[in-house]
């Protein structure tokens, strides 16, 4: 196998494999990233058995073949390189022979035969912009439990029904809600759990998208699911299990709402959580005649307190809370007021856009803390 590329094509398809590339692995052969030529082209192929991408590059292929080579360390190397053509040579020992200008480097590779197959994409079930996609897992992603042994939380759930699409995750502690309308007339009717490392993925492959209107097909089968967005296919597991019945956590109704920045307000909560316990990041936010106070203390460390003028005129209420759950809503939230919901001190709090313009639902509920 030969073939020519660009520098600069193989550097952007290689990074888009190193999210899922297998670091430490018992198997050697998941370290590798699988190139294949045929035609004018290269197909680039990586996987750790639970997620996988396929993306390609324009090449000019003197002799066609498939070979496998050591996926950090081709990128570390080919990123030192010239911005030139790359020459890459496959011997019949799967040796990788690489020539570019004066540079000329031999890497040891593995047999393409033990490389793991990957499943063929479904077919589409929809269309969105990934864009769209994109900004649904920025606002939910963070919710996600980080412990593994709850494993259905370790993914959102993504449904789609006619044209609305919905993602929820939540760690027990905390729960965000996004939805919206697709601007593609793209209806269906879906519901799977998607992991947490499929969701950082599909974000990066939205960041290297030439643009956010970029059109991804999803579809899916009994075990997998995938994205389909230009020559890049991303494949992953599904989770399996029953995930919460979210509607029923969520707030039937709050008896006050304030409006609030949320850059005063995210600035606030990082000043006072300076002083807050470093493994509960406990804080108090009291409302109180037209004014939001937000307060911690440390006995051996310090205090913090904070007043934001609001429009309130309802009674006194002090509630607590993890100060992260709420900085994270607050930096995923693109617009520039929230609204927060409440009811009293032992009831969950809600967070939601507030403003004009606001053509979307976005829901994120935290239980209080007792302090």
């Amino acid at each position: 196998m030969e073939f020519t590329v660009s520098k600069a094509d193989l550097v952007r398809e290689l990074n888009l494999s190193q999210g899922v590339v297998e670091k430490k692995t018992t198997i050697p052969i998941l370290s590798n990233v699988l190139l294949e030529v045929s035609g004018d082209r290269v197909m680039l192929t990586a996987t750790d058995l639970e997620l996988g991408i396929r993306c390609s590059a324009p090449a000019v292929v003197k002799s066609a073949g498939a070979g496998t080579i050591p996926a950090k360390r081709l990128l570390d190397y080919v990123r030192l390189l010239p911005d030139a053509d790359v020459v890459v040579k496959f011997s019949d020992s799967h040796w990788a022979s690489l020539t570019c200008g004066r540079s000329k480097t031999r890497i040891a590779g593995m047999s393409r035969e033990s490389y793991p197959e990957l499943p063929q994409m479904a077919e589409t079930v929809a269309q969105f912009p990934i864009g769209v996609l994109a900004g649904m897992i920025s606002k939910t992603i963070f919710a996600i439990s980080a412990e593994e042994s709850r494993f259905t939380l370790n993914g959102a759930l993504i449904q789609i029904k006619g044209r609305t699409l919905t993602m929820v995750a939540t760690d027990g502690h905390r729960l965000s809600l996004v939805e919206c309308e697709n601007p593609l007339e793209s209806e269906a009717n879906y519901r799977a759990l998607l992991p947490r490392k499929a969701m950082a993925e599909i974000m990066k492959l939205a960041a290297d998208a030439e643009a956010k209107d970029a059109v991804v097909g999803f579809s899916g089968d009994e075990n997998h699911l995938f994205f389909q967005l230009g020559s890049r296919l991303l494949i992953s597991r599904k989770l399996t299990g029953n995930f919460p019945d979210f509607e029923r956590v969520l707030p039937k109704s709050h008896s006050h709402t304030v409006e609030l920045d949320r850059d005063e307000l995210r600035a606030s909560i990082e000043r006072v959580a300076q002083f807050s316990d470093e493994r509960t990041r406990a804080i108090k936010i009291r409302f109180a005649d037209n004014e939001a106070t937000i307060h911690s203390s440390l006995s051996e460390s310090g205090e913090s307190e904070e007043s934001l003028g609001v429009d309130y005129g309802g009674p006194t209420v002090e509630i607590g809370f993890n100060a992260q759950y709420l900085m994270d809503f607050l930096r995923a939230l693109p617009e520039s007021k929230a609204a927060f919901h409440f009811k009293d001190a032992q009831s969950a709090g809600e967070l939601t856009p507030s403003g004009d313009g606001v053509n979307y639902k976005y829901r994120y509920v935290v239980m209080p803390m007792r302090i």
